[in-house]
């Protein structure tokens, strides 16, 4: 083993041994169990829009505020049911998350899966999820990784943290960190970068004083 995938898998043993022992656990679980062929419309719209409201936002600032958006969404139960309630969705949602060009661009990919139908919606993602998920809108490159991962495709994302982390350890990319850690370990690569992201998340929690 090199000397630099010896460091890096030693942090990465620490890592795994906290979030064992955390309350993260089960989203550990779920995320090394989810299938990215069994997604269903629900769930994707749900997942689409954990995404663009996490962008640029704290995680936790988002999950106070989830649920409360999740119901003025219909409760992502279909695209079709939330483009018949049309603007209503965004206008409802708006006094508890400002940021109205997010809320627009949840209610048009809506428009764009009601329009297409999901199934053949999804049909596109699966052999190329990264390229088919960024031409939704609100969605980049690396919010596209970060949608897959969460959608069941074992791929990593390349958020700050993991950014910083993959640097420090002496890599390129965060793919060639959770690569080499996945190598190692037999984990999931979209195992390895929740493990990394949620420890590195922890820390800075900690810097600003909040309990982790």
């Amino acid at each position: 083993m090199r000397e630099q995938t010896r460091i890096a898998t030693q942090h990465y043993t620490q890592a795994r041994d906290w979030l064992l022992a955390s309350p993260y656990y089960g989203e550990v679980l779920s995320q090394a169990l989810m299938s990215s062929t069994d997604v269903t419309e629900t769930q994707f719209l749900r997942e689409y829009a954990w995404v663009v409201l996490n962008s640029g936002f704290r995680e936790a600032v988002i999950r106070q505020r989830f649920d409360y958006i999740s119901l003025c969404f219909c409760d992502w139960e279909s695209a079709a049911s939330i483009v018949a309630a049309g603007p209503v969705c965004v206008s409802t949602a708006l006094p508890r998350f400002r940021n109205v060009r997010k809320l627009q661009s949840i209610f048009a990919t809506a428009e764009i899966i009601d329009k297409c139908g999901f199934s053949q919606f999804y049909e596109r993602v699966l052999p190329d999820p990264a390229n088919v998920l960024d031409e939704l809108p609100y969605i980049g490159p690396v919010t596209a990784l970060h949608l897959a991962k969460n959608l069941g495709f074992d791929v990593p994302k390349p958020d700050r943290h993991l950014i910083r982390l993959a640097a420090r350890f002496g890599y390129q990319t965060v793919y060639d960190l959770c690569v080499d850690l996945s190598d190692a370990t037999g984990d999931q690569k979209s195992v390895v970068d929740l493990i990394l992201w949620r420890f590195e998340e922890r820390k800075f929690a900690q810097r600003r004083g909040e309990p982790g």
